[in-house]
């Protein structure tokens, strides 16, 4: 199996299932511990600490040129020194693959 952060993101049609609740826990299983399935289990969010500013910014900016490059974006709440990030696929009204793809990406950096 090919590891989640070499995958690319894939366009879903409206009306296309959502993941399941156990293949979600399947895929978490392949991120770095901070993140988490929403309670509702249609969102994969995290929080990210930093020591200043500057260091928030960068990696928001090379979060934003990794969702640019899979066009799957997440929500994002910024601070000095903090990022709040929410994943989900907005078409399907859940989680996909492409979720656990771009937070894979997003621990590699």
């Amino acid at each position: 199996m090919t590891a989640l952060r070499d995958r690319k993101c894939a366009a879903y049609a409206p009306g296309t299932p959502a993941l399941d609740a156990g293949r979600a826990r399947q895929l978490i299983g392949e991120l770095d511990r901070g993140w988490r399935i929403a309670d509702d289990g249609k969102s994969l969010r995290r929080a990210f600490v930093f020591e200043d500013f500057y260091r928030t910014m960068a990696f928001v900016n090379a979060v934003a040129w990794i969702a640019h490059a899979e066009d799957h974006h997440p929500d994002l709440e910024v601070g000095y020194n903090y990022c709040r990030m929410v994943f989900a696929t907005h078409s399907i009204g859940g989680l996909s693959d492409n979720d656990f793809i771009c937070a894979a990406k997003i621990d590699a950096l």
